[in-house]
């Protein structure tokens, strides 16, 4: 059984290493997201690098920590390339996340492309209530890429999943992960209302993951990236209300992440 105390020290030895290692994340992201995942990952202590081209594709993968794929604006040669890096991060045994924006019957072509890319095991599968809730093999709507669902409402639907992966992350009000290393479902309450109205948050709360998972187990690396974008989230929006004061408020905030900011702060609830 896990026990919150020890899943805090965790949590911190974590962030600890990532800022220690700054690890080399290959961002496979999209059009909208690539600028703002990119200084995500440098304020929380990692390395982008946004190489998503077939012909740089898998020697890329071979040098990085970790991979990250988001399937939310693909073009042709990105779709190609996903494919490849996905391929070489499972056979040279790299972490890798799967972010399947807009995974939907409507958005035929994506969908189709992140089943096949669940062929490749991904580490990590992230994403909002509805996302999760189809890939699993629910109807459910969406409002484009936006969740119509909460994440409270899903958890239990995502349990499948993790024939295909380590881990899954659901975000929302509150994000629940699941995975294989624990029978507990791991529930991280905090953030605030405005992330999801600053583009891309989720995109990069996915590269974020990826960055984790280079230095901890997929489970800790979801707990310790979804706890650092809930503590960053709390605290900018104590200081900065308004919408584009937030998004630069929450950029400081990852950065200035500590150990005591994560003991204070952190809102972990386990579950059966």
């Amino acid at each position: 059984m896990l026990e919150r105390t020890l899943l805090i020290e965790q949590i911190t030895d974590a962030w600890q290493k990532l800022q220690q290692t700054a690890p080399l994340v290959q961002c496979m992201t999209n059009q909208v997201a690539s600028n703002y995942a990119a200084n995500v990952l440098l304020a929380c202590g990692a390395s982008p690098a946004m190489i998503d081209n077939p012909f740089e594709a898998e020697s890329f993968t071979q040098i990085s920590s970790a991979l990250s794929i988001n399937l939310g604006t693909p073009t042709e040669q990105q779709m190609q390339a996903m494919q490849i890096s996905a391929k070489t991060a499972q056979t040279h045994q790299k972490p890798w996340v799967l972010d399947p924006v807009g995974y939907s019957s409507i958005l035929k072509w994506r969908s189709d492309m992140t089943d096949t890319l669940l062929k490749y095991h991904p580490t990590v599968i992230r994403g909002n209530a509805s996302e999760i809730s189809t890939l699993a093999g629910n109807q459910s709507s969406s409002k484009g890429v936006d969740s119509t669902l909460s994440s409270d409402a899903v958890y239990t639907q995502a349990q499948n999943l993790l024939q295909h992966c380590d881990c899954v992350a659901i975000s929302g009000a509150s994000d629940y992960i699941l995975s294989h290393e624990s029978t507990q479902v791991i529930k991280i309450n905090g953030g605030s209302a405005l992330q999801p109205k600053v583009t891309a948050t989720g995109c990069a709360l996915g590269a974020l993951i990826a960055a984790y998972c280079s230095v901890t187990s997929p489970m800790l690396a979801c707990v310790a990236a979804h706890v650092h974008f809930a503590i960053a989230g709390q605290l900018a929006a104590e200081r900065a209300p308004l919408i584009g004061q937030f998004a630069v408020a929450f950029l400081d905030e990852l950065f200035s992440l500590n150990a005591e900011k994560i003991a204070k702060y952190a809102d972990i609830e386990l579950l059966s």
